[in-house]
């Protein structure tokens, strides 16, 4: 029951803080000079990332190794307030750990690639092979299963940790100097505060992970 309220808890007051950042410095600011599509552009001719576009989505905001694109949610494409313009920075910041060849996003990048088909099969397990199990009384593969889901989860669990070295060096070594150039200086704290968000949306996925590690090796422990 405790580690249930420990989720429960992990789960929704990190994301109800991410938001209301986002929303406290969501306001339209008319003396801002550019909107954050505008101030996008202008950072990408400036650092002559190539081939670096920047196009709307429907989806949550990222950078696609692939086609090397930064898409943000279209509330926020030309949009003029401070978690625009940051968010849109933060995801400039992972373009050019993309330029520089940065390891820890290459890893991450290849990890998740070559993991896919486990996340897959233990997504299975849970939504069609553990049903099965118990419909059909053969008991003696939850263990299987539940081996290949702690494996499963062992490994989001790695990538969490090397997503956040990724996400914080995005939003504080690649965005933050680049807003500290541009941005007047009155904004600056509020700036930090809206790349910090977007930063720590993973320390959630990592605390999830770890949890569920832990209770599946509850479950585990108890099949011996």
């Amino acid at each position: 029951m405790t580690i249930l309220v420990i989720f429960f808890l992990i789960s929704f007051i990190p994301v109800l803080w991410v938001n209301y950042v986002f929303k406290k410095n969501d306001t339209i600011l008319p003396n801002m000079p550019f909107n954050a599509y505008e101030f996008g552009e202008e950072i990408i001719s400036e650092l002559k990332l190539k081939n670096v576009m920047i196009e709307k989505t429907l989806i949550g905001d990222h950078y696609d190794l692939v086609e090397k694109k930064v898409k943000v949610h279209e509330d926020r494409f030309k949009r003029k307030s401070l978690t625009s313009i940051s968010i849109i920075c933060h995801e400039i910041g992972h373009a050019i750990q993309h330029a520089q060849n940065y390891s820890p996003l290459i890893t991450r990048t290849k990890l998740v690639k070559n993991t896919q088909w486990i996340n897959k099969i233990s997504m299975a397990i849970i939504y069609i092979g553990f049903p099965l199990i118990f419909a059909t009384g053969f008991l003696s593969l939850i263990k299987l299963c539940a081996l290949i889901i702690l494996l499963s989860t062992l490994i989001g669990v790695i990538i969490h940790l090397i997503t956040l070295e990724v996400e914080f060096d995005a939003s504080f070594n690649r965005a933050f100097p680049i807003i500290k150039k541009k941005i007047p200086e009155v904004y600056h704290n509020s700036c930090r505060s809206v790349l910090r968000a977007a930063a720590f949306t993973y320390v959630v996925g990592v605390f999830k992970n770890l949890i569920s590690l832990r209770m599946i090796w509850t479950v585990l422990s108890k099949l011996r």
